[in-house]
């Protein structure tokens, strides 16, 4: 995906709000623009085909 190590960690090691698709850190808790707490890992390859 990306050209070197770090850029792909910056990218893709965060964590995604199910409610509202905020990107949050990768420790986070809740989201932090909407407060909600189910969130899950940023996905690693597309979904589309």
């Amino acid at each position: 995906m990306a050209r070197f190590p770090e850029a792909e960690r910056r990218l893709l090691d965060k964590t995604v709000c199910m409610k509202c698709y905020a990107t949050n850190p990768k420790a986070g808790k809740r989201c932090r623009k909407c407060g909600y707490s189910n969130l899950r890992p940023k996905a690693r390859e597309s979904r589309k085909q």
